[in-house]
């Protein structure tokens, strides 16, 4: 069940950043889902370090565009 999470994240990602959605992204997205996997518990922390560094900056980002200023 997280393989499926992992996988559809990275996919949806793949699909924002190229602006077209398909068969590459959910592709690329079962592969690092699948590796991350097989590593083991070393690559389980590793993806989710990077997926809770996008999640930050992503949330960063909408803070400055809508005008607010964050207080740090």
């Amino acid at each position: 069940m997280l393989r499926s999470i992992i996988g559809g994240l990275i996919g949806k990602e793949m699909t924002e950043r190229r602006g077209r959605g398909g068969l590459k992204g959910a592709a690329i997205g079962m592969l690092a889902a699948r590796a991350a996997t097989r590593t083991g518990p070393l690559g389980l922390i590793l993806g989710g370090g990077y997926l809770a560094k996008k999640m930050y900056d992503r949330h960063k980002a909408s803070q400055t565009v809508a005008g607010r200023t964050s207080r740090y």
